[in-house]
Parts: structure tokens; C-alpha cells; sequence
């Protein structure tokens, strides 16, 4: 019998794991999801992880972190020493999806690109418009994305109707639009070596 892994994951990664779950068939693989938003206030994230790690830590043989750094400025690198976990690679979830070296070279090619995956296309008018206050002061888009020059975004599944969500997203922003399909990435091999292979 195969023993539980319990991923705590950033709520952001929900979806993509319990697809990537069920197209593996990986029932023995557990999740608990943090707040998405917390990126919003990221120094909040290490606290939210040490108490799932905490509240379960009993429970499972093996905990693995399915967060990036996410711009915790070290705490999660911090905590997973300490705990002696392991924790999906790279800065952030672009990096990842992308794959580091196709990441760093879309980012040399353009520094002023805004990235988008499947889960902030969804919640576009939650997570960025509202987020930031642009509903509310339309003018504070050209100063958030006045120095930025294209939309990138990086698709984990193919979906016509998330595509168009995108171009709308961009037009939006104003900034020009390019579509590149990642698939998971290093988040569904990183998971494989987890869940025990499959």
C-alpha cells in the first residue's frame, strides 16, 4: 500500500494538483490549500506554512511545500531547512510552469512583461483589477503597468475560452499579447518524484 504525501499548496496550485492527481491517479497524494491572496502580503505566507506543517505533521510520513519562493525573502527556504522538506523549484510559478531557462529567457528578451497563467486569467478582475484598485481609479493602470510592454500568457491547459480571457486582459492593460502553452511543467515532474512516480 502506498502511504499519503500530504503537498501544502499555495491555493493558486489547487486546481493544476487535483488534475495532475487525477490524471496520474495518485489518490494517495493529500492536499491543503493557503490563500492565494496571501501573495498579496507574502511575509504572512511562512506563518500560514508552519502551522499546516504543524497541524499535520502527524499525520502524514512525507510533507512536501507546494510553493516557490514567492517572494517570501527566504522564510520558505527557511522553513523547509528547518523541517527537512523539499519544495517545488525555482522563484516563483512562472519559472516553474516555463521551465527556468525558457523563464530566464523570456524575461532577458523582455524585462517588462506581466505573466499570466491559468489561475490569474480566471480571477484577472479579483486578483489584479480590483486588487490594485484600478476598478476604483482607472488611472492607476498606466502607473502600475505604464513601464511594462507585453503580456505573456502561459497556458496549463487549452482553453479557447481562458485565451480570450487573456487578449481581453491585455487589451486592458494595453500591452501587446503572446500566447505560450507550458503545460505543468516542473510542477507535475516535481510531483511525480513525490507521489512515487506514474
Amino acid at each position: 500500500m502506498v502511504k499519503p504525501v500530504l503537498v501544502i499548496a499555495c491555493g493558486a496550485l489547487a486546481r493544476e494538483i487535483n488534475a495532475l492527481k487525477k490524471t496520474h491517479g495518485w489518490e494517495h497524494l493529500h492536499m491543503k490549500c493557503i490563500d492565494a491572496k496571501l501573495h498579496f502580503r507574502p511575509e504572512k505566507i511562512g506563518a500560514e506554512l508552519r502551522d499546516r506543517i504543524n497541524r499535520y505533521r502527524d499525520d502524514y510520513e512525507k510533507i512536501y511545500v507546494g510553493y516557490a519562493e514567492c517572494g517570501t525573502a527566504g522564510e520558505i527556504d527557511k522553513i523547509i531547512d528547518e523541517e527537512g522538506l523539499e519544495r517545488l523549484p525555482g522563484a516563483h510559478c512562472y519559472q516553474f510552469f516555463a521551465g527556468a531557462e525558457r523563464f530566464n529567457e523570456l524575461a532577458d528578451a523582455e524585462p517588462g512583461t506581466f505573466y499570466l497563467t491559468d489561475f490569474l486569467v480566471r480571477h484577472f478582475e479579483s486578483l489584479v483589477v480590483a486588487a490594485l484598485g484600478i476598478d476604483k481609479h482607472p488611472e492607476l493602470r498606466d502607473a502600475y503597468f505604464g513601464n511594462y510592454r507585453r503580456v505573456i500568457y502561459m497556458a496549463q491547459t487549452h482553453d479557447e475560452t481562458l485565451i480570450a480571457q487573456a487578449k481581453k486582459a491585455a487589451d486592458y492593460l494595453r500591452l501587446d499579447y503572446e500566447y505560450l502553452f507550458c503545460g505543468y511543467g516542473e510542477l507535475e515532474s516535481s510531483l511525480r518524484k513525490v507521489a512515487g512516480g506514474s
